[in-house]
């Protein structure tokens, strides 16, 4: 097994369809992460998905279906971990220990929670209260250095760095003893950036793109087809003014901005150079523009998500060979975190008499 420097860890939820703002954000990203010389670890999140409640049959589809979006999209199987987090126990058990460490503090300053518990938060889930807890076991369960994740995760995995440190402070003299140095857990360190790294929604450029919104214009998905998104590229929320020929034009522009943003993301390139070709262009003509890319980029996508989601089986497989090379980093983490915290391991049983 090649040793790395680097691992890489990060996941995404199986719930609703996946969109534009998914891909740019983070799926494209993890494809990226790929040439680095790291173990990339790609999970499904469906521990944190059951935080509202899923239909179950719905819930199987969906994380069949983030699957094939990771594998469509270019990730490679063979080299980086593709998994779902339920196979893996040690995601759970890692996240009871870090709930007796983390501090309620902590936990009442979490502003996604506040979000969406909405105002009726005592009928929330306490997994919804404690989803950034989990998410730390998620990513210290391997150890992770680096973590891509987008600006409204980075408190969460603000919260993942004050777990490592009180726990590498309370247990410092036991982490000594049993042979791991000053310190156990990695302070994680964020991979924020990218041109779109946050897209926002087609009929309104103050809100993030979301699977939640009640309007399908709003989004692109994964799953929608060419003239699908042809049609919702053109009917994207604009101004009546021409397209600027400097970012300083887009102040006060949001849809304009995000159009742009959208556009520089998937032809890899960036704003300002969007605007050197397009600026003084009507919009008619720049989202012409943006439907051939769009449909460019992500029309093959969608024909190899349909593929392979025809046969759920090689996706199982993928996620049972993943889980499987998974446990085999995350269970060595958790018997020393037990040794650390000074739990008796299961040993060899009583002979039968």
């Amino acid at each position: 097994m090649v040793a790395f420097k680097e691992l890489v860890f990060s996941g995404v939820q199986p719930t609703g369809n996946l969109h534009l703002g998914n891909y740019l954000g983070a799926i494209k990203r993890f494809v990226e992460m790929q040439a680095r010389p790291a173990q990339c670890l790609y999970c499904v999140v469906d521990l944190h998905a059951i935080t509202l409640w899923q239909d179950p049959e719905a819930l199987r589809g969906q994380i069949r279906e983030v699957t094939a979006a990771f594998l469509a999209a270019g990730i490679d199987p063979r080299t980086s971990i593709v998994f779902n987090q339920s196979q893996v126990p040690q995601h759970a058990e890692l996240a009871w220990i870090f709930n007796c460490v983390a501090r309620l503090g902590w936990l009442n300053r979490m502003t996604q929670f506040k979000d969406k518990a909405g105002k009726d938060r005592e009928n929330a889930s306490v997994g919804l209260y404690d989803y950034p807890v989990l998410m730390a076991a998620d990513i210290l369960a391997y150890r992770a250095t680096h973590v891509p994740v987008g600006e409204d995760q980075k408190q969460h995995l603000e919260l993942t760095r004050d777990i490592a440190q009180k726990f590498n402070t309370d247990f410092g003299s036991s982490i000594a003893a049993h042979g791991h140095g000053e310190a156990f857990f990695p302070v994680t360190e964020p991979l924020i950036g990218g041109p779109a790294a946050r897209v926002m929604s087609l009929r309104d450029g103050s809100k993030k793109m979301s699977k939640s919104d009640a309007s399908d214009n709003s989004r692109i998905n994964l799953t929608d087809d060419a003239d699908l998104i042809a049609q919702k590229v053109r009917k994207a929320k604009t101004d009546p003014d021409a397209l600027p020929s400097e970012t300083e034009g887009l102040k006060g522009r949001p849809e304009a901005d995000n159009l742009v943003g959208i556009f520089a993301a998937l032809s890899e390139t960036t704003r300002e150079a969007v605007l050197a070709e397009y600026g003084g262009a009507q919009f008619s003509a720049f989202k012409g523009a943006l439907v051939d890319l769009a449909v460019e980029k992500l029309a093959p996508i969608n024909a190899e998500m349909k593929r392979l989601t025809a046969d759920p089986g090689h996706i199982d497989a993928v996620l049972a060979d993943g889980a499987a090379r998974a446990e085999a980093i995350a269970a060595p983490t958790l018997d020393a975190v037990k040794d650390i915290v000074g739990f008796v391991r299961r040993g060899p049983r009583l002979a039968a008499v």
